[in-house]
């Protein structure tokens, strides 16, 4: 069984057991796992559900693993012949999860 949910402006694709990276939340201290309700197709072998625009009564149940860091990204700015050169550089933060269940 594998589910589309929807997270922010993003979508992922997860089935039960897949480990994915987010984009970092808010979560609440002490809490482990997360709930998604925003599940916009649900697929189980042949069936496939659609949702208009999400699943009514689906929900994905993933337990927080921590937070990573994602690939370092390099700005650089040039000018030619101006004597000018900027560098900085940027590290996203991402919130590691383990989809735990999908429920449909």
């Amino acid at each position: 069984m594998y589910a589309i949910i929807e997270d922010g402006s993003h979508q992922y694709k997860v089935a039960e057991g897949d480990t994915i990276e987010v984009q970092l939340h808010d979560v609440p201290e002490g809490t482990q796992t997360l709930e998604f309700d925003h599940v916009l197709l649900v697929g189980d072998g042949a069936a496939v559900t659609v949702g208009r625009p999400y699943v009514p009564g689906a929900r994905v149940t993933a337990s927080a693993g921590g937070v990573v860091k994602g690939d370092k990204i390099r700005i650089i700015k040039f000018r030619r012949r101006k004597g000018y050169k900027r560098r900085a550089g940027h590290r996203q933060q991402y919130l590691r999860l383990t989809v735990d269940k999908i429920t449909a």
